[in-house]
């Protein structure tokens, strides 16, 4: 998460859309930056109104605008499912290795999900309790290009997003039954996705 006071923005740092990037050209500028731990790093909206909105306040008055990006649900949890593939989290509890992709779609569809499809999900991150879309500027990941012409106008700043935290590449396919459940669970995830406008 990246707070900037004058500029009366805040980034919202959605796991696995390029936040480590935005992080790594952006953070010098900003006031507050959360990082290096992922549970303050990836701040949900929730929780930004909860313990952090009151604090900011005191030194910008004023309700900011807040900034996020929000992936295609599958080509998220595909994200997510490579990355945690790599080679460096073999026997851990939140490796996929060995795993097909159709196998970590059902874990995540479970209720007692283990350890490596625990995700939460994207609706959950840029909601307020009420499950209300807090945030006021969303993006699709795949059209990354219309936030970052965002910030560096907002900013004043030419950005240029370095490629940072790449999950591996890996063939993936979902089976038809699987997405249709995924769509029907998942349902607000998609819901969000699609209403995304330029």
């Amino acid at each position: 998460m990246l707070i900037f006071i004058k500029e009366k923005l805040v980034f919202f740092a959605t796991p696995k859309t390029a936040s480590t990037s935005i992080e790594t050209t952006l953070g010098t500028l900003c006031e507050i930056r959360l990082s290096k731990n992922p549970a303050l790093k990836h701040t949900p909206y929730r929780k930004y109104k909860r313990l952090l909105e009151p604090f900011v306040q005191t030194v910008m008055p004023e309700k900011p605008d807040c900034v996020a990006a929000f992936r295609e649900p599958v080509d998220w949890l595909s994200s997510w499912y490579r990355y945690r593939s790599r080679k460096e989290l073999i026997g851990k509890p939140n490796s996929t290795h060995g795993l097909t992709f159709d196998e970590f779609i059902e874990a995540y569809l479970q209720e007692d999900q283990p350890p490596y499809a625990r995700l939460g999900s994207q609706a959950k991150f840029v909601s307020d309790k009420n499950e209300n879309i807090g945030i006021t500027h969303l993006f699709r990941y795949d059209q990354i290009d219309h936030m970052v012409g965002f910030l560096s106008e907002r900013l004043k700043k030419q950005i240029t997003l370095p490629k940072t935290n790449v999950s591996p590449k890996v063939e993936v396919s979902l089976s038809p039954n699987l997405l249709k459940e995924l769509q029907t669970a998942q349902k607000r995830d998609f819901e969000i996705y699609n209403s995304i406008t330029l």
